[in-house]
């Protein structure tokens, strides 16, 4: 049931259909709904509404209310230039001399339904898959995996997606658990505004689609913070590895969405057993959390029994002798240790840390990196504003100086019929050249 507040004025004046209350109820019926016109300042009518309301089966109800804003206020009631204004001491007298006595009668008690039983699809309990070193998996997959498994554990989970669930993994939880799963089709506003109700409803949604098209809900994503919203987001098919997709799929903004997003998590796994294992941490966390997942399927680095937790790292290469250190995540951490093993047949010896939290950083581990070596190379897929470059020099204080950034960079390139944009990737050769 949708109610539909017709005050005829905006902020700055009147609306496109202002009171034609006749427009807004054959627009509505050209899609099916059912259509109940009311003055939505009389208190019958409105309940008469409802008591139709509930009679209608089998399709959507809208009740289309015609109101005046400032209603009971002459001097604003139905006129423009009133919104958002504060009123003056003598005017606020005019007003409450114009409301009159308030009717306290209007008053009613909900009751709670008596025997309520809230029937709930039995999870079957699953084992997380055992990745084995040198497997080649992609962690989209490994996302979609490690929602099955996570479910048995934490029994409120539901999984959203935005019509691209073949894509980000979650259709492998869809498959398994469909009355868990809620198709969303292309609306990411739309998804993000239901998943801040599910969470607020005691469930743990996890919401994903490509981490460009979340910029779309960027404004129900920031505001679902100050309601203070337990909902996971994954965000796959970022940065220029995922090539065949395009640009326009490409994820290079999402990192600094959502660590501009307050109190948020951001992680970004590299292989499968950390993918697996932060899924199941951001089940635990109790916050907003977004996961970022590539294209590609990358080779297994970690033992099935290593652990990840919000706020760490891991220190891959290192030693006495480190002369810079390489800050990777997620896919850029495989041309990292690409560039170490280069590196070190010309007798260079570095330090790679995979940089799997972003927000929070670990920076312990960053500091004690500066402190030793005189250099610190940060290779992401990502714009370089708001990225992990920009994180781990806020977390550096005196040694920021010592940070080195390669971001994704936009090179044009002139065409015959338009001007393209073409990004150049972040390599081993390009971290090696940067620290020689």
């Amino acid at each position: 049931m949708a109610i539909i507040d017709v005050n005829r004025l905006g902020q700055r004046g009147e609306t496109m259909l202002g009171h034609k209350v006749g427009d807004y109820q054959k627009r509505l019926k050209a899609f099916g709904w059912e259509t109940i016109v009311v003055d939505g300042h009389n208190l019958e009518k409105i309940l008469a509404a409802y008591a139709k309301a509930l009679k209608v089966k089998g399709k959507p109800v809208a009740i289309i209310a015609k109101t005046l804003k400032g209603k009971g206020v002459k001097m604003a009631e139905n006129k423009e230039g009133w919104h958002g204004k504060t009123l003056s001491k003598e005017e606020a007298i005019k007003a409450i001399k114009d409301l009159g006595v308030v009717d306290t009668n209007w008053q009613g008690k909900t009751s709670k339904p008596k025997n309520l039983v809230v029937k709930t699809e039995k999870s079957i309990p699953a084992a997380p898959v055992i990745y084995k070193l040198g497997d080649k998996k992609a962690v989209r997959q490994a996302y979609g995996e490690a929602l099955v498994s996570t479910l048995s554990k934490y029994p409120n989970m539901v999984v959203l997606d935005a019509e691209v669930s073949n894509s980000t993994g979650s259709e492998t939880f869809k498959n398994i658990y469909p009355k868990r799963f809620f198709e969303m089709f292309i609306a990411e506003q739309n998804m993000v505004g239901v998943g801040l109700g599910l969470s607020r409803a005691g469930k743990i949604p996890f919401v994903s689609t490509f981490g460009a098209f979340f910029t779309r809900a960027f404004d129900q994503i920031r505001m679902s913070a100050y309601s203070l919203a337990n909902i996971k987001f994954c965000g796959s098919h970022v940065g220029v590895s995922i090539g065949p997709d395009g640009v326009s799929q490409m994820g290079l903004e999402d990192i600094a969405l959502f660590r501009s997003v307050f109190g948020s998590v951001v992680l970004y796994p590299s292989d499968a057993v950390a993918t697996q294992k932060l899924v199941e941490e951001m089940a635990r966390f109790k916050g907003l959390c977004y996961l970022r997942s590539t294209r590609e399927a990358v080779p297994v680095i970690y033992q099935p029994n290593e652990e990840f937790k919000i706020g760490g790292s891991k220190v891959l290469k290192s030693s006495n002798n480190d002369v810079a250190t390489i800050v990777a995540a997620g896919i850029t951490v495989f041309e990292a240790l690409r560039a170490y093993e280069e590196l070190k047949k010309q007798g260079i010896v570095v330090r790679v840390i995979d940089l799997y939290s972003i927000k929070p950083l670990d920076e312990k581990t960053l500091q004690e990196s500066a402190r030793v070596t005189d250099k610190i190379v940060v290779v992401e897929d990502h714009y370089s504003e708001g990225g992990i470059g920009e994180a781990v020099r806020s977390a550096l204080g005196t040694e920021a100086g010592k940070v080195v950034s390669l971001a994704v960079r936009k090179r044009p390139h002139s065409g015959k019929s338009a001007e393209l944009m073409l990004y150049e990737e972040i390599s081993a050769e390009a971290i090696i050249k940067e620290i020689l």
